[in-house]
């Protein structure tokens, strides 16, 4: 059963402190159908019941995730900010600390680097057309080399 704990302020003003719920992973799991969907994104607990026939992706992709950890899929996928923002709406309680993995935790996925590879995306097409670049000038010297 979810129990209700005070967190800190939560963005509240100093000192104000505010109940959070907390769901164990088999609450959460039992969560499955289409009437109720509730699942975890970043250690946060979310019944997106509503969203189901909204949702861009179509529903089974949320029936797919329903009752687990989506998290993975959630950040593989891209989403925008606004989408993460929207997400705020369907919050309904934290994962409990029991059941939390050591790395998983209640991450704020907007403070996350997402971009830590980007250069890996355009070093090698820049290094690609250098070696090209080198290759044609090797087997196709000007004419004016030529004579």
């Amino acid at each position: 059963m979810a129990t209700v704990e005070a967190s800190g302020s939560g963005g509240k003003g100093p000192g104000v402190e505010t109940p959070v719920t907390y769901y164990r992973l088999e609450e959460v799991a039992e969560r499955n159908s289409s009437k109720e969907i509730w699942l975890v994104i970043h250690g946060r607990v979310y019944d997106i019941t509503r969203f189901l026939n909204e949702h861009p992706g179509g529903e089974e992709v949320l029936l797919e995730q329903a009752g687990a950890d989506a998290s993975e899929s959630f950040e593989d996928v891209g989403h925008s900010s606004d989408a993460r923002e929207m997400l705020k709406q369907y919050y309904i309680g934290d994962v409990h600390p029991n059941d939390l993995k050591p790395d998983s935790g209640s991450k704020d996925p907007s403070k996350n680097d997402t971009c830590r590879s980007c250069w890996s995306y355009w070093i090698f097409p820049i290094i690609g057309a250098i070696l090209l670049g080198f290759l044609y000038r090797y087997y196709y010297p000007s004419e004016s080399r030529s004579s």
